[in-house]
């Protein structure tokens, strides 16, 4: 293979895992674990200030979570509405 050939396979080949790479990086701020500071309230606890906080930083992936069906169920139902609302959230607009 010539200079130019392995140089045009190294572009496509870095290209390719910039491409890969990138939404793993948005994934991996997608962190539902992140939400577990508000199980408490979930279950009829109260809402605490560390929950607010996860919410908060957890809010740009919540229509993520709420399109998955392993986390639809927690983010959709009426419960978590009122914790987000008493954290002082907006709804989500999904």
């Amino acid at each position: 293979m010539g200079k130019q050939a392995t140089a045009t396979v190294l572009a496509l080949v870095l290209l390719c895992v910039v491409l890969l790479a990138a939404p793993a990086a948005d994934a991996a701020s997608c962190n539902p674990s992140a939400l577990s500071a508000c199980a408490g309230a979930l279950f009829g606890g109260a809402v605490t200030p560390g929950c607010c906080a996860s919410l908060r930083a957890q809010q740009p992936c919540l229509c993520q979570y709420k399109r998955d069906p392993a986390y639809r169920g927690y983010v959709n139902g009426p419960v978590a509405q009122s914790v987000t609302r008493a954290c002082g959230l907006p709804m989500m607009k999904c």
